[in-house]
Order: C-alpha cells, then sequence, then structure tokens
C-alpha cells in the first residue's frame, strides 16, 4: 500500500512538474486567461481531475497537448487513488470480519472461546439490563469469521497471551472462559486459560465454565467465579435464559 501510494503522489509530482510549466510556457501571452502561476496551478488541478470548468481552456495547439497528457495522468493519477482508498476500507472490514484487527474497546466483556453455551451468553446480554449495549469481544479458533458482527472478533486460541492482548483484555471488566470439550480435561485446559486472563488483568471479573464445578485447581484461584457446565446445559435445554450474572465467587457466595 505505501509502495502504491508512493507511485500516485511521483507521477502527479511529475505530471505538474512537467505538464504545468509547458502550459505557461505555451498559454502565457497567449491566452488571457493564464495571467499567473496560480492560473496555471488551478488549471492543472482542474484538468488532471477532468472536472472541466471551461474558466481556463488552451489557446494553443501546443496546450491543448499538453492538456491531453494531464487529462490522461490525472486518470490514472486519481482512479487508483480512489481504488486504493477503497481496498483500504475493504481490507479494515475484513480485518474485522477475519479476527487480525485490534480492539481498542474499555471496560468490555471478552468471551474465551466460541461455544454453543457461549453463543446462548452472547443472546442472553442484550435481555441483562447491567449488560445490555456493552461491548463484546469473542476469542476463539474454533470459527474462521466473526459469528455477530455487531461485537468484535479475535481469531486466536484463547490461551495464547497475544491473542488476550488484541482483544485488549488489560482493559475489559469481565471475562467468561468457557469449556472447550475437544480436550481430554477440559476444565484443567480452562483453568489455564484464566491463569493467563488473570496475568493480564488482575482485577477481571473471571468466568469459568467447569465440567467439575468442584474441581481442586479452583481452590488455587479462589477470584474465579465458576459456573458449572450441567447446569449451563439444563437451563438451555429448558428453554430458560440464561443470567450471565447469576454467579459469584466462592469467597462471596457462602
Amino acid at each position: 500500500m505505501r509502495y502504491r501510494t508512493g507511485l500516485f503522489v511521483s507521477v502527479a509530482v511529475v505530471s505538474l512538474l512537467i505538464t504545468a510549466p509547458l502550459f505557461w510556457w505555451f498559454e502565457h501571452g497567449t491566452n488571457p486567461a493564464v495571467a499567473t502561476p496560480i492560473d496555471v496551478l488551478w488549471w492543472w488541478v482542474v484538468t488532471s481531475a477532468t472536472v472541466g470548468y471551461g474558466d481556463i481552456v488552451p489557446a494553443t495547439t501546443a496546450g491543448r497537448v499538453v492538456g491531453m497528457v494531464t487529462i490522461i495522468s490525472g486518470i490514472f493519477i486519481y482512479t487508483n487513488i480512489v481504488a486504493s482508498i477503497a481496498e483500504s476500507a475493504h481490507a479494515f472490514i475484513e480485518r474485522r470480519h477475519l479476527g487480525t484487527a485490534r480492539v481498542e474497546a474499555t471496560d468490555h466483556i471478552v468471551l474465551c472461546e466460541y461455544t454453543s453455551i457461549a453463543d446462548e451468553f452472547i443472546q442472553a446480554f442484550a435481555s441483562c439490563p447491567a449488560l445490555a449495549g456493552r461491548e463484546v469481544v469473542i476469542v476463539s479458533d474454533l470459527v474462521a469469521r466473526n459469528p455477530y458482527p455487531q461485537h468484535y472478533f479475535v481469531s486466536g486460541v484463547p490461551i495464547n497471551p497475544a491473542a488476550l492482548r488484541q482483544a485488549n483484555i488489560e482493559k475489559a471488566d469481565s471475562v467468561y472462559v468457557f469449556a472447550n470439550l475437544r480436550f481430554a480435561d477440559p476444565d484443567v485446559k480452562t483453568m489455564h486459560v484464566a491463569s493467563r486472563v488473570l496475568d493480564l488483568n488482575p482485577t477481571a471479573k473471571v468466568y469459568v465454565e467447569m465440567v467439575d464445578p468442584n474441581h481442586a485447581l479452583l481452590d488455587a484461584a479462589p477470584q474465579l467465579i465458576a459456573m458449572d457446565s450441567r447446569d449451563l446445559l439444563e437451563t438451555i435445554l429448558r428453554r430458560q435464559r440464561l443470567d450471565p450474572l447469576a454467579w459469584q465467587p466462592k469467597t462471596e457466595g457462602a
């Protein structure tokens, strides 16, 4: 992109430095509309942009030839500039869809892993007054594109600190870590992800979906808020709306 931009700017500068002096040379003294160098500069901009106001037109054959060269170079310059801007805008949108753009949200909610239960949580946020309207970031490698375009998406393994930083985990308010059942012991993986989250943001409220809600590893991190995977599934099967704030840490729930 930088190379292409430099090329277009170079062509524009060369066109200006060559055609403008030639137009002045051929037209000044012959064309009453060409009285000052500012007139030539105005003519070059209008002609290269193919606007054609008609206030300054070449009066000599040589001036017309210079005008044709200016128009041709202008078409190349401006069409490519517009195309580059469109490509950049499209690339920016695609980066968000593909999960390669950095998230700049603050006090947001981060979902680690995009599972069926995570999807239920996303739909529940809008009906939870305390969370409605909050920005949501999905961090997962289980999908190739953003499943919810209204939210942010980071493509990557949630245990990877680089992916978590891309989600701006340091400034997140709440983090939900969902069980990835592809692993033999998903709770160990969940706790590992939670530990990475706490390393980067010790003050975040971290919810962890646990297949075994009494897992011994929970004793090592009492600030974590455990969600019983079976209870979550039962709530979904009963067609009840999940409450993202229904769980409390052990230190507060007793």
